[in-house]
Protein backbone atom coordinates (compact mmCIF):
# COMPACT_ATOMS: atom_id res chain seq x y z
CA UNK A 1 0.00 0.00 0.00
CA UNK A 2 1.40 3.19 -0.60
CA UNK A 3 -0.11 6.82 0.15
CA UNK A 4 -0.76 9.86 -1.76
CA UNK A 5 -0.89 13.49 -1.24
CA UNK A 6 -4.83 14.77 -2.03
CA UNK A 7 -6.47 18.28 -1.37
CA UNK A 8 -7.86 15.98 1.77
CA UNK A 9 -5.36 13.72 3.06
CA UNK A 10 -2.02 15.10 4.07
CA UNK A 11 1.11 12.76 4.88
CA UNK A 12 3.01 13.59 7.64
CA UNK A 13 7.05 12.01 8.29
CA UNK A 14 6.46 11.93 12.16
CA UNK A 15 4.60 14.10 14.83
CA UNK A 16 7.94 16.48 14.85
CA UNK A 17 5.98 17.86 11.93
CA UNK A 18 2.88 18.39 14.24
CA UNK A 19 2.89 22.42 13.84
CA UNK A 20 2.59 21.79 10.08
CA UNK A 21 -0.22 19.13 10.18
CA UNK A 22 -2.29 21.61 12.49
CA UNK A 23 -1.83 24.03 9.31
CA UNK A 24 -2.80 21.75 7.00
CA UNK A 25 -5.95 20.33 8.74
CA UNK A 26 -7.32 24.23 8.91
CA UNK A 27 -6.90 24.20 5.22
CA UNK A 28 -8.44 20.85 4.25
CA UNK A 29 -11.51 22.16 6.80
CA UNK A 30 -11.39 25.56 4.70
CA UNK A 31 -11.57 24.01 1.51
CA UNK A 32 -13.67 20.70 1.96
CA UNK A 33 -14.83 20.62 5.46
CA UNK A 34 -13.06 17.44 6.09
CA UNK A 35 -10.24 15.38 5.85
CA UNK A 36 -6.74 12.66 6.70
CA UNK A 37 -3.50 13.11 8.15
CA UNK A 38 -1.06 9.75 8.51
CA UNK A 39 1.77 10.32 10.59
CA UNK A 40 4.72 8.04 9.65
CA UNK A 41 4.38 8.54 6.11
CA UNK A 42 7.03 10.52 4.15
CA UNK A 43 6.00 13.51 1.63
CA UNK A 44 6.21 10.84 -1.09
CA UNK A 45 4.02 8.17 0.28
CA UNK A 46 6.30 5.87 1.71
CA UNK A 47 5.75 4.11 4.63
CA UNK A 48 8.31 4.23 7.30
CA UNK A 49 6.16 4.26 10.65
CA UNK A 50 5.89 6.16 13.58
CA UNK A 51 7.46 5.82 16.97
CA UNK A 52 4.85 5.66 19.27
CA UNK A 53 4.90 6.65 23.14
CA UNK A 54 2.05 6.22 25.35
CA UNK A 55 0.80 10.02 24.83
CA UNK A 56 1.97 10.34 20.92
CA UNK A 57 -2.19 10.16 20.68
CA UNK A 58 -2.78 12.37 23.30
CA UNK A 59 0.10 15.47 21.78
CA UNK A 60 -1.28 14.93 18.61
CA UNK A 61 -5.19 15.75 20.26
CA UNK A 62 -3.61 18.37 22.65
CA UNK A 63 -1.69 20.25 19.89
CA UNK A 64 -5.29 20.31 17.55
CA UNK A 65 -7.33 21.41 20.30
CA UNK A 66 -4.48 24.69 21.57
CA UNK A 67 -4.28 25.56 18.07
CA UNK A 68 -6.97 25.26 15.73
CA UNK A 69 -9.83 27.74 16.21
CA UNK A 70 -12.79 27.05 16.15
CA UNK A 71 -12.57 23.23 17.90
CA UNK A 72 -13.21 20.05 16.51
CA UNK A 73 -13.19 16.73 17.64
CA UNK A 74 -10.86 14.53 15.64
CA UNK A 75 -10.73 10.71 15.87
CA UNK A 76 -7.34 9.67 16.77
CA UNK A 77 -6.32 5.91 15.94
CA UNK A 78 -3.26 4.17 15.86
CA UNK A 79 -3.10 2.01 12.29
CA UNK A 80 -0.40 -0.80 10.69
CA UNK A 81 0.21 -0.34 7.38
CA UNK A 82 2.47 -2.63 5.81
CA UNK A 83 3.83 -3.37 9.25
CA UNK A 84 4.64 -0.25 10.15
CA UNK A 85 3.00 1.41 13.33
CA UNK A 86 1.64 4.74 11.70
CA UNK A 87 -1.09 7.10 13.41
CA UNK A 88 -4.47 8.62 11.43
CA UNK A 89 -6.00 11.77 12.20
CA UNK A 90 -10.00 12.19 10.66
CA UNK A 91 -11.60 15.05 11.09
CA UNK A 92 -14.36 17.02 10.03
CA UNK A 93 -15.84 21.10 10.61
CA UNK A 94 -18.20 23.08 8.93
CA UNK A 95 -17.30 26.33 11.24
CA UNK A 96 -15.56 28.04 8.96
CA UNK A 97 -12.86 29.63 8.73
CA UNK A 98 -10.46 27.97 10.68
CA UNK A 99 -7.80 29.34 12.19
CA UNK A 100 -4.38 27.67 12.76
CA UNK A 101 -1.46 29.05 15.14
CA UNK A 102 -4.42 32.27 14.54
CA UNK A 103 -3.52 31.99 10.67
CA UNK A 104 -6.54 31.11 7.62
CA UNK A 105 -4.74 28.40 5.45
CA UNK A 106 -6.53 26.86 2.51
CA UNK A 107 -6.03 23.75 0.77
CA UNK A 108 -5.07 23.83 -3.03
CA UNK A 109 -3.76 20.47 -5.07
CA UNK A 110 -1.68 19.27 -1.93
CA UNK A 111 -0.45 22.59 -0.35
CA UNK A 112 -2.10 25.01 1.79
CA UNK A 113 -2.19 28.52 0.81
CA UNK A 114 -1.79 30.66 3.50
CA UNK A 115 -4.88 33.65 3.05
CA UNK A 116 -4.78 37.65 3.02
CA UNK A 117 -7.16 39.52 4.75
CA UNK A 118 -9.28 40.24 1.49
CA UNK A 119 -9.22 36.61 1.22
CA UNK A 120 -10.38 35.66 4.19
CA UNK A 121 -13.08 38.15 4.06
CA UNK A 122 -14.28 36.72 1.13
CA UNK A 123 -14.24 33.34 2.57
CA UNK A 124 -16.42 34.65 5.58
CA UNK A 125 -18.80 36.05 3.09
CA UNK A 126 -18.86 33.23 0.66
CA UNK A 127 -19.77 30.74 3.94
CA UNK A 128 -22.47 33.26 4.71
CA UNK A 129 -23.81 34.27 1.28
CA UNK A 130 -27.34 32.91 1.15
CA UNK A 131 -27.65 35.11 4.99
CA UNK A 132 -26.05 38.20 3.18
CA UNK A 133 -27.77 38.27 -0.19
CA UNK A 134 -28.91 41.71 -0.67
CA UNK A 135 -31.12 40.51 -2.97
CA UNK A 136 -33.19 38.63 -0.58
CA UNK A 137 -33.32 41.01 2.05
CA UNK A 138 -36.84 42.54 2.51
CA UNK A 139 -36.52 45.99 2.25
CA UNK A 140 -37.02 47.58 5.70
CA UNK A 141 -39.53 51.08 4.32
CA UNK A 142 -41.09 49.58 1.37
CA UNK A 143 -44.47 47.98 1.32
CA UNK A 144 -46.32 45.79 -1.24
CA UNK A 145 -48.18 49.32 -2.10
CA UNK A 146 -44.70 50.53 -3.37
CA UNK A 147 -44.85 48.06 -6.47
CA UNK A 148 -46.16 48.98 -9.34
CA UNK A 149 -48.79 46.74 -10.53
CA UNK A 150 -48.35 47.94 -13.95
CA UNK A 151 -44.96 46.21 -14.00
CA UNK A 152 -45.64 43.16 -12.72
CA UNK A 153 -48.16 42.73 -15.02
CA UNK A 154 -46.01 43.50 -17.69
CA UNK A 155 -43.28 41.26 -16.59
CA UNK A 156 -45.28 38.47 -15.91
CA UNK A 157 -47.04 38.25 -19.19
CA UNK A 158 -43.79 37.99 -20.82
CA UNK A 159 -42.88 35.20 -18.52
CA UNK A 160 -46.04 33.40 -19.29
CA UNK A 161 -47.75 33.95 -15.99
CA UNK A 162 -50.46 35.49 -15.01
CA UNK A 163 -51.53 37.86 -12.66
CA UNK A 164 -54.09 38.21 -10.36
CA UNK A 165 -53.19 40.90 -7.52
CA UNK A 166 -49.52 42.56 -6.10
CA UNK A 167 -49.49 40.73 -3.77
CA UNK A 168 -49.83 37.09 -5.10
CA UNK A 169 -47.70 37.97 -7.76
CA UNK A 170 -45.08 38.74 -5.17
CA UNK A 171 -45.38 35.82 -3.58
CA UNK A 172 -45.75 33.51 -6.83
CA UNK A 173 -42.11 35.18 -7.42
CA UNK A 174 -40.93 34.55 -4.17
CA UNK A 175 -40.18 38.61 -3.77
CA UNK A 176 -42.18 39.07 -0.73
CA UNK A 177 -41.13 38.02 3.18
CA UNK A 178 -42.65 39.71 6.31
CA UNK A 179 -45.11 41.76 4.52
CA UNK A 180 -42.19 43.45 2.59
CA UNK A 181 -40.79 43.26 -0.79
CA UNK A 182 -37.49 41.92 -1.04
CA UNK A 183 -34.79 44.71 -2.42
CA UNK A 184 -35.26 42.53 -5.64
CA UNK A 185 -39.07 43.65 -6.31
CA UNK A 186 -37.61 47.02 -5.16
CA UNK A 187 -35.22 47.41 -8.24
CA UNK A 188 -37.27 45.92 -10.82
CA UNK A 189 -41.08 47.12 -9.77
CA UNK A 190 -41.12 49.82 -7.74
CA UNK A 191 -42.71 52.77 -8.86
CA UNK A 192 -39.75 54.80 -7.98
CA UNK A 193 -36.94 52.51 -7.09
CA UNK A 194 -34.47 55.39 -5.96
CA UNK A 195 -36.83 56.44 -2.88
CA UNK A 196 -35.54 53.32 -1.45
CA UNK A 197 -32.10 53.04 -2.78
CA UNK A 198 -31.06 56.30 -4.52
CA UNK A 199 -27.97 54.50 -6.56
CA UNK A 200 -30.80 52.66 -8.80
CA UNK A 201 -29.13 54.98 -10.96
CA UNK A 202 -27.68 54.79 -14.63
CA UNK A 203 -24.81 57.97 -15.52
CA UNK A 204 -23.68 58.08 -19.03
CA UNK A 205 -21.00 60.71 -20.39
CA UNK A 206 -19.77 61.40 -24.15
CA UNK A 207 -15.97 62.60 -24.17
CA UNK A 208 -14.30 64.57 -27.04
CA UNK A 209 -11.35 62.23 -26.83
CA UNK A 210 -9.11 59.29 -25.45
CA UNK A 211 -9.36 60.67 -22.00
CA UNK A 212 -12.38 62.73 -19.51
CA UNK A 213 -11.13 65.83 -20.10
CA UNK A 214 -13.40 67.21 -22.32
CA UNK A 215 -17.45 66.35 -21.95
CA UNK A 216 -19.63 66.69 -24.80
CA UNK A 217 -22.85 65.53 -22.92
CA UNK A 218 -23.75 63.71 -19.76
CA UNK A 219 -27.40 61.96 -18.87
CA UNK A 220 -28.40 60.53 -15.49
CA UNK A 221 -31.44 57.99 -15.78
CA UNK A 222 -33.49 57.10 -12.55
CA UNK A 223 -36.13 54.35 -12.88
CA UNK A 224 -36.21 50.23 -12.17
CA UNK A 225 -33.73 47.98 -13.74
CA UNK A 226 -35.26 46.90 -16.82
CA UNK A 227 -35.72 50.92 -17.62
CA UNK A 228 -32.64 51.81 -16.86
CA UNK A 229 -30.42 48.56 -19.19
CA UNK A 230 -32.75 50.18 -22.16
CA UNK A 231 -31.60 53.87 -21.47
CA UNK A 232 -28.06 52.68 -21.18
CA UNK A 233 -28.46 50.32 -24.71
CA UNK A 234 -29.90 53.77 -26.14
CA UNK A 235 -27.09 56.12 -24.88
CA UNK A 236 -24.57 53.89 -26.42
CA UNK A 237 -26.12 53.37 -30.43
CA UNK A 238 -26.77 57.30 -30.17
CA UNK A 239 -23.22 58.15 -29.78
CA UNK A 240 -21.12 55.30 -31.52
CA UNK A 241 -20.86 55.24 -35.47
CA UNK A 242 -23.37 53.27 -37.56
CA UNK A 243 -23.07 51.14 -40.49
CA UNK A 244 -25.14 49.67 -42.84
CA UNK A 245 -26.01 46.43 -44.69
CA UNK A 246 -28.41 45.52 -47.10
CA UNK A 247 -30.67 42.56 -46.17
CA UNK A 248 -33.10 41.53 -49.35
CA UNK A 249 -34.52 44.87 -50.43
CA UNK A 250 -34.07 46.31 -46.24
CA UNK A 251 -31.56 48.35 -44.90
CA UNK A 252 -30.03 47.14 -41.35
CA UNK A 253 -28.28 49.07 -39.51
CA UNK A 254 -24.77 47.69 -38.34
CA UNK A 255 -23.12 49.68 -34.94
CA UNK A 256 -19.35 49.42 -34.77
CA UNK A 257 -19.67 47.53 -31.48
CA UNK A 258 -21.94 44.42 -31.52
CA UNK A 259 -24.88 45.18 -29.95
CA UNK A 260 -25.60 42.00 -28.84
CA UNK A 261 -22.06 42.29 -27.20
CA UNK A 262 -22.39 45.93 -24.80
CA UNK A 263 -26.29 44.77 -24.31
CA UNK A 264 -25.09 41.59 -22.63
CA UNK A 265 -22.35 43.61 -20.44
CA UNK A 266 -24.95 46.31 -19.51
CA UNK A 267 -27.38 43.96 -18.58
CA UNK A 268 -25.04 41.98 -15.92
CA UNK A 269 -23.77 45.22 -15.16
CA UNK A 270 -27.09 46.09 -13.40
CA UNK A 271 -27.46 42.07 -12.37
CA UNK A 272 -24.12 41.27 -11.01
CA UNK A 273 -23.21 45.07 -9.56
CA UNK A 274 -22.69 45.18 -5.75
CA UNK A 275 -26.22 47.06 -4.48
CA UNK A 276 -24.17 47.72 -0.80
CA UNK A 277 -21.97 50.07 -3.00
CA UNK A 278 -23.71 53.63 -3.23
CA UNK A 279 -22.33 54.30 -6.87
CA UNK A 280 -24.49 53.51 -10.20
CA UNK A 281 -23.44 51.91 -13.04
CA UNK A 282 -21.51 54.43 -15.44
CA UNK A 283 -21.25 54.38 -19.22
CA UNK A 284 -18.66 56.36 -20.80
CA UNK A 285 -18.48 56.82 -24.54
CA UNK A 286 -14.94 57.79 -25.69
CA UNK A 287 -13.24 58.50 -29.29
CA UNK A 288 -11.68 55.12 -29.16
CA UNK A 289 -13.47 53.15 -26.75
CA UNK A 290 -16.87 52.26 -24.52
CA UNK A 291 -16.83 51.77 -21.07
CA UNK A 292 -19.31 50.08 -19.17
CA UNK A 293 -18.72 50.14 -15.12
CA UNK A 294 -20.29 48.41 -12.56
CA UNK A 295 -20.01 49.15 -8.48
CA UNK A 296 -18.05 45.61 -6.77
CA UNK A 297 -15.31 43.38 -7.95
CA UNK A 298 -15.86 39.88 -8.97
CA UNK A 299 -17.67 37.81 -7.08
CA UNK A 300 -16.47 35.10 -4.76
CA UNK A 301 -12.72 34.96 -5.58
CA UNK A 302 -13.38 34.68 -9.37
CA UNK A 303 -10.51 36.54 -11.47
CA UNK A 304 -10.84 37.91 -14.78
CA UNK A 305 -8.22 35.73 -16.05
CA UNK A 306 -10.99 32.74 -14.96
CA UNK A 307 -13.60 33.82 -16.47
CA UNK A 308 -12.39 34.80 -19.84
CA UNK A 309 -10.39 31.38 -19.73
CA UNK A 310 -13.18 29.08 -18.44
CA UNK A 311 -16.08 31.07 -18.83
CA UNK A 312 -16.93 30.47 -15.54
CA UNK A 313 -19.47 32.91 -13.46
CA UNK A 314 -20.53 33.75 -9.85
CA UNK A 315 -23.91 34.92 -9.36
CA UNK A 316 -23.54 37.70 -6.45
CA UNK A 317 -27.32 38.12 -6.94
CA UNK A 318 -28.91 34.99 -7.86
CA UNK A 319 -32.75 36.12 -7.12
CA UNK A 320 -32.41 39.57 -9.55
CA UNK A 321 -30.61 36.91 -12.19
CA UNK A 322 -33.54 34.87 -11.88
CA UNK A 323 -36.32 37.48 -12.80
CA UNK A 324 -33.87 38.98 -15.61
CA UNK A 325 -33.52 34.95 -16.74
CA UNK A 326 -37.42 34.85 -16.86
CA UNK A 327 -37.90 37.11 -19.61
CA UNK A 328 -35.01 36.06 -21.54
CA UNK A 329 -32.61 38.89 -20.24
CA UNK A 330 -30.00 36.44 -18.53
CA UNK A 331 -28.53 33.06 -19.69
CA UNK A 332 -29.46 30.40 -17.04
CA UNK A 333 -25.81 29.21 -17.45
CA UNK A 334 -23.89 32.45 -17.38
CA UNK A 335 -22.92 32.09 -20.55
CA UNK A 336 -22.67 36.10 -20.98
CA UNK A 337 -18.79 36.33 -20.97
CA UNK A 338 -18.58 34.19 -23.80
CA UNK A 339 -21.13 36.22 -25.94
CA UNK A 340 -19.63 38.79 -25.63
CA UNK A 341 -16.43 37.59 -26.59
CA UNK A 342 -17.82 36.08 -29.95
CA UNK A 343 -19.31 38.94 -30.84
CA UNK A 344 -16.38 41.53 -29.70
CA UNK A 345 -13.18 39.56 -29.19
CA UNK A 346 -11.21 42.38 -28.31
CA UNK A 347 -13.38 43.38 -25.35
CA UNK A 348 -11.21 43.72 -22.34
CA UNK A 349 -12.26 43.07 -18.67
CA UNK A 350 -10.56 44.24 -15.76
CA UNK A 351 -10.87 45.62 -12.06
CA UNK A 352 -9.88 49.43 -10.93
CA UNK A 353 -10.56 50.17 -7.50
CA UNK A 354 -14.02 48.80 -6.68
CA UNK A 355 -15.30 48.53 -10.05
CA UNK A 356 -15.23 45.98 -12.71
CA UNK A 357 -15.42 47.29 -16.24
CA UNK A 358 -15.67 46.21 -19.62
CA UNK A 359 -14.20 48.04 -22.54
CA UNK A 360 -15.18 47.75 -25.97
CA UNK A 361 -12.60 48.79 -28.71
CA UNK A 362 -14.68 51.54 -31.68
CA UNK A 363 -13.78 51.68 -34.69
CA UNK A 364 -14.96 48.42 -36.32
CA UNK A 365 -17.45 50.56 -38.31
CA UNK A 366 -14.66 52.85 -40.05
CA UNK A 367 -13.88 49.42 -42.14
CA UNK A 368 -17.25 49.97 -44.18
CA UNK A 369 -18.00 51.51 -47.46
CA UNK A 370 -17.71 55.22 -47.12
CA UNK A 371 -21.08 54.39 -49.11
CA UNK A 372 -22.84 52.97 -46.45
CA UNK A 373 -21.59 54.46 -43.58
CA UNK A 374 -23.45 56.54 -41.40
CA UNK A 375 -22.62 58.35 -38.43
CA UNK A 376 -24.54 58.50 -34.83
CA UNK A 377 -24.89 62.54 -36.00
CA UNK A 378 -26.90 61.57 -39.04
CA UNK A 379 -28.88 59.32 -36.95
CA UNK A 380 -29.81 62.58 -34.36
CA UNK A 381 -30.82 64.74 -37.16
CA UNK A 382 -33.23 62.02 -38.54
CA UNK A 383 -34.72 61.51 -35.04
CA UNK A 384 -35.09 65.76 -34.17
CA UNK A 385 -36.89 65.62 -37.42
CA UNK A 386 -39.03 62.55 -36.80
CA UNK A 387 -40.51 64.37 -33.69
CA UNK A 388 -40.58 67.97 -35.55
CA UNK A 389 -43.27 66.22 -38.10
CA UNK A 390 -44.65 64.77 -35.73
CA UNK A 391 -45.19 67.67 -33.05
CA UNK A 392 -44.24 71.11 -34.75
CA UNK A 393 -44.56 72.78 -31.40
CA UNK A 394 -41.51 71.07 -30.00
CA UNK A 395 -39.15 73.08 -27.79
CA UNK A 396 -35.23 72.75 -27.98
CA UNK A 397 -35.34 71.32 -24.30
CA UNK A 398 -38.10 68.46 -25.05
CA UNK A 399 -36.13 67.41 -27.91
CA UNK A 400 -33.21 67.42 -25.68
CA UNK A 401 -35.13 64.86 -23.85
CA UNK A 402 -36.57 62.98 -26.25
CA UNK A 403 -33.68 62.15 -27.87
CA UNK A 404 -30.98 62.02 -24.97
CA UNK A 405 -28.84 64.53 -26.30
CA UNK A 406 -27.80 67.84 -24.53
CA UNK A 407 -29.15 70.92 -25.32
CA UNK A 408 -26.44 72.22 -27.03
CA UNK A 409 -26.60 69.29 -28.95
CA UNK A 410 -29.86 69.67 -30.12
CA UNK A 411 -29.67 73.46 -30.76
CA UNK A 412 -26.15 72.62 -32.99
CA UNK A 413 -28.12 70.22 -34.78
CA UNK A 414 -30.79 72.85 -36.14
CA UNK A 415 -28.81 75.11 -36.87
CA UNK A 416 -27.26 73.06 -39.58
CA UNK A 417 -30.69 71.74 -40.82
CA UNK A 418 -31.60 75.64 -40.81
CA UNK A 419 -28.54 76.13 -42.62
CA UNK A 420 -29.14 73.65 -44.91
CA UNK A 421 -32.67 75.07 -45.57
CA UNK A 422 -33.92 71.95 -44.24
CA UNK A 423 -35.73 73.17 -41.26
CA UNK A 424 -37.05 76.43 -40.36
CA UNK A 425 -38.76 78.45 -37.58
CA UNK A 426 -42.62 79.73 -38.17
CA UNK A 427 -43.57 82.35 -35.91
CA UNK A 428 -41.57 83.69 -32.56
CA UNK A 429 -39.74 81.21 -29.92
CA UNK A 430 -42.93 81.14 -28.16
CA UNK A 431 -46.15 80.42 -29.66
CA UNK A 432 -44.08 79.62 -33.14
CA UNK A 433 -43.65 76.17 -34.49
CA UNK A 434 -41.16 74.30 -37.10
CA UNK A 435 -41.65 73.62 -40.31
CA UNK A 436 -39.96 70.79 -42.00
CA UNK A 437 -38.68 71.37 -45.70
Amino acid sequence: MRLKKTETLELKKSTSELKEAVAAIGAMLNKHGRGEIYFGVKDDGLIVGQQLGKNTAGDISRAISAHLEPEISPEIKRININGKECIKVTFRGHEKPYYAYGRVYLRGADENKRLSPAEIKNLILYEHKEALRWDTEPCAEAKVADISAQKLRQFLKTAGLKYDNTRNALLKLKLVRQARPLNAAVVLFARSPQVFYPNVKLRCALFSGADTAVILDRKEFEGDVFFLIVKAEAYILEHINLGMRVDGLQRVDVPEIAREAFREDVINAFCHRDWREYDSVNVAVFADRVEIRSPGLLYNGLTVARITAEMVSERRNELLAEMLQRVRFVEKWGRGIKLILSKEPGTVFKEIGNHFIAVFKRGAAATLPPTVRQKSKEKSKEKILAIIVKRPVVTTGELARLTTLSLGGVEKIIRGLKKKGALRRVGPDKGGHWEVL
